[in-house]
């Protein structure tokens, strides 16, 4: 009698638990899509290509960055041109990933972005922030949503952090 219960409720449970495993697995790929996307993106940010930075924003990106006006894609794509015109190749930007979690479409990843000025790598700033991912109808992961802030480079991380 136990050896069919268990039998049955193994049975009841299969299609949940291959589910859970398909989501973990698309989970872990779009993951995977998204630092891909960062990498992307710093590699043209890099090498002062505004077009291609402004690929990994959704057509209704809606932006929060400390001492920014609140930015829509165009916004925020005409910034990133602006200062890479303005920079004559001198800015670089290099993306530390903290955290992504992925669910279904969506996805929130916690990063922080250092601008650095060539030839010597000093660091001009860090900003902390937020990016929220959706997969576009095209399969592609863009950013409709992100808050950033600046740090004090010299700030000594607070307890617990």
């Amino acid at each position: 009698m136990l050896r069919r219960a268990v039998l049955v409720l193994a049975l009841l449970l299969a299609p949940t638990l291959a589910h859970a495993e398909d989501q973990s697995a698309a989970d872990r790929a779009g993951e995977a899509a998204i630092r891909a996307r960062l990498a992307a993106w710093t590699e043209a940010f890099n090498r002062g290509d505004a077009a291609a930075t402004c690929d990994l924003f959704a057509d209704d990106l809606k932006s929060a960055v400390q001492g920014a006006p609140a930015g829509d894609k165009a916004a925020v794509c005409a910034r990133i041109a602006k200062a890479l015109a303005k920079s004559a190749g001198k800015l670089a930007y290099l993306c530390q990933i903290h955290e992504i979690l992925v669910s279904g479409d969506l996805a929130m990843v916690r990063l922080t972005w250092v601008l650095t000025e060539r030839p010597d790598g000093k660091a001009l700033s860090r900003d902390e922030g937020m990016d929220i991912f959706r997969r576009d109808a095209d399969g592609i992961w863009r950013i409709a949503r992100f808050m950033a802030f600046p740090v004090d480079q010299n700030e000594h991380a607070a307890p617990g952090k």
